[in-house]
């Protein structure tokens, strides 16, 4: 063999089947990962501002005064209920149901919206009693942390409308099933925010 057809060999450049970057599995779901935990930092940074002006009254109404913990009740159980119905939900999801899926999605919406309808009617109250945002430093923060979590659930509502919707017209397809994967990750991760509003806002709030 001369050292011509040698040479030429060596300068082919190799052939692959995939032409194409594989797709990284999982990638989706790695990245909401992510953006739930950048959400962790706005939280955490409405977190703090409550620590320190959570007694800042400015002659204003106390925690103990404004805030009512019975009707509190009421709307924690049903956040954490919705939460619970969603995973039956994922859990028809896997056995390809969709039918069944599909309704115990409508239901933790159904919950969903009422804990948002209960908190807006909590606000509405203190407004009209003159505990609103701009009264003291602790009301400012307690509205803004308050607030910003019922913000999340009302897209959360919104989003579960528009998957309950492509479920309906195009089945419990990958992109589907993903789509609703992330939504429950989101969906809990606004239960266990929740935990924390109730402990730290709600009943110390009421104990300063």
């Amino acid at each position: 063999m001369s050292t011509t057809a040698i040479d030429a060999a060596g300068t082919t450049p190799p052939e692959f089947y995939c032409r194409e970057e594989a797709p990284p599995r999982n990638g989706t779901l790695l990245g909401f990962w992510i953006y739930l935990m950048s959400d962790c930092f706005i939280f955490a940074s409405l977190f703090a501002c409550n620590a320190v002006l959570g007694n800042q009254y400015a002659g204003g109404p106390t925690g103990a005064e404004v805030l009512d913990l019975p009707g509190l009740a009421l709307n924690t159980a049903l956040l954490l209920v919705s939460s619970v119905v969603f995973g039956f939900a994922m859990l028809e999801m896997a056995r390809r149901r969709k039918g069944a899926m599909l309704g115990w999605l409508a239901l933790a919406g159904v919950l969903a919206a009422a804990f948002v309808g209960l908190e807006i009617h909590e606000f509405l109250g203190m407004i009209a009693e003159g505990a609103g945002p701009g009264r003291s430093a602790f009301l400012s923060s307690f509205f803004t942390l308050v607030a910003t979590h019922g913000l999340h659930v009302t897209l959360g509502v919104l989003w579960l409308i528009v998957l309950m919707v492509q479920s309906i017209r195009f089945g419990l397809n990958e992109d589907n099933v993903r789509r609703l994967r992330c939504l429950s990750m989101f969906w809990h991760f606004l239960d266990l925010v929740w935990v924390g509003v109730f402990s730290y806002v709600y009943l110390i709030g009421v104990l300063r």
